[in-house]
């Protein structure tokens, strides 16, 4: 059982990392709203919330748990982590590593793409040489697989094929949004329906979630800590959406602090799944270190700028 600070610190972490990881969504949402009827807007803010926290960020989770547990049943993978059943620990504990080296590697390759090849503001010394270095991005992530499956293979045959499954859904999600970027040119170049407009954000919020459901699992398996934590991550997106995205633009190193985030839990992953023992808090403290390092970061940047330019 899980104590009420545990609890509480896992969901402050988790609403943590959605909402930074969802910076970049929050932004095309805002853009593309601009060009939309005050009726869509408002049908988006407020049944487009609920779809993505009650569908995707609800329903995706549960989904997984009881896809490598099937076991459990759809109930049991529900409620497996506040269980005190012996049989229930041992079906969770046996599936876990599968699990985790899965969604260990997706991040993982997730950071690699950040670090390689996306447009970036460089906020520490090494990444514009890698950035410069684009074209060593596929060779760089075959090896990081091969290594991963090496070790599965000695340790478990399951592993591996999860570890190929958390690479496989990596380049399909990385195909959605490659394809969902030239759709937003489409989008402001030419006279589209609302309704047509409605439908890309949910796809496109439904790809940026995949990173915030995965690395949910860093942080527990407990499908209702999850549910909670990136809903309301959820709910603060939105908010952004609509009242902060401007200002938000100026931090402009948070996207920076999100991938090393997200460096560092899929590291946890990788390492859970192989047997290492990471204390549950490891997880949310390198969430609030990292997010809080680049935050002052660009917090600093933004007054030197506004210094500059005489504001």
């Amino acid at each position: 059982m899980l104590d009420l600070f545990a609890i509480l610190l896992t969901i402050a972490g988790l609403c943590l990392f959605e909402t930074i990881s969802s910076i970049d969504n929050a932004i095309i949402n805002a853009e593309v709203l601009g060009t939309m009827g005050e009726r869509a807007r408002r049908w988006f803010l407020v049944w487009g919330l609920l779809f993505a926290v009650f569908v995707v960020r609800g329903v995706l989770p549960w989904l997984i748990v009881w896809a490598t547990t099937p076991s459990l049943g759809p109930v049991g993978a529900l409620t497996a982590t506040f269980s005190n059943d012996p049989a229930v620990i041992a079906a969770i504990e046996e599936s876990a590593p599968v699990l985790l080296i899965g969604g260990g590697t997706f991040l993982l390759f997730l950071f690699l793409h950040w670090l390689f090849l996306e447009p970036k503001e460089f906020g520490i010394r090494g990444e514009r040489y890698f950035a410069e270095k684009g074209v060593w991005f596929y060779a760089t992530v075959s090896v990081t697989l091969a290594a991963i499956v090496w070790f599965a293979l000695e340790t478990r045959p399951l592993m591996a094929f999860g570890a190929v499954m958390g690479s496989t859904a990596f380049f399909i999600v990385q195909g959605f949004r490659m394809n969902a970027d030239m759709k937003e040119k489409q989008l402001k170049e030419q006279h589209i329906s609302d309704f047509s407009k409605i439908c890309y954000l949910e796809v496109i919020d439904a790809t940026f979630s995949i990173d915030g459901v995965l690395g949910a699992f860093a942080f527990t398996l407990s499908v209702p800590l999850i549910i909670i934590g990136n809903g309301l991550g959820a709910f603060v997106v939105r908010e952004l959406t609509i009242r902060n995205i401007d200002q938000i633009k100026r931090y402009v190193f948070l996207k920076n602090g999100a991938m090393y985030s997200i460096l560092c839990l899929g590291a946890v992953m990788v390492l859970h799944a192989f047997g290492v023992p990471v204390p549950s808090f490891v997880s949310p403290v390198i969430t609030f270190g990292v997010v809080g390092y680049f935050l002052y970061k660009s917090v600093k940047f933004a007054r030197y700028m506004d210094l500059r330019h005489g504001n």
